[in-house]
């Protein structure tokens, strides 16, 4: 992986005390790789970046839209890395695949961003129209 042009996917699951975390080389054989998992803070994020751009690749971030906001996307792009919000429903699952844990919810977002269609992307809310939508609506 010492060649900058290589692509490295990286999925996440995202719960408020945890991210668990797996990436994907962008070869299809290539197998995925958990990370385990990191914290929520900005730090511990900025520490997951730093380990996995030393592996000489570009990062494309990709996680379930979930209740834990958009936080991170917003973060994310800010920093310049590209990352995209996919709606839970748009993720195909095998009949019968009912195990629902963070090491495979990252892993399968990581395989779904390496084949990834730009229709299954949510556009993530700016930060005045998510305070919005957390104010009460009057009756």
């Amino acid at each position: 992986m010492e060649d900058s042009s290589k692509t490295l996917y990286v999925g996440l699951d995202v719960h408020k005390e945890s991210i668990a975390v797996a990436y994907a080389p962008e070869d299809r054989g290539a197998e995925v790789v958990s990370l385990g998992s990191v914290g929520t803070r900005q730090c511990d994020t900025d520490k997951l970046i730093r380990k996995l751009e030393s592996k000489g690749a570009t990062l494309i971030f990709v996680y379930e839209a979930g209740p834990c906001g958009y936080w991170l996307y917003r973060y994310l792009t800010r920093k310049g890395l590209s990352c995209h919000v996919v709606a839970p429903s748009l993720i195909p699952r095998k009949p019968g695949d009912r195990v629902k844990t963070d090491r495979r919810d990252a892993i399968h977002a990581g395989r779904l961003d390496a084949r990834r269609r730009p229709e299954r992307d949510l556009r993530a809310p700016d930060r005045g129209r998510s305070r919005a939508r957390l104010e009460p609506r009057p009756r």
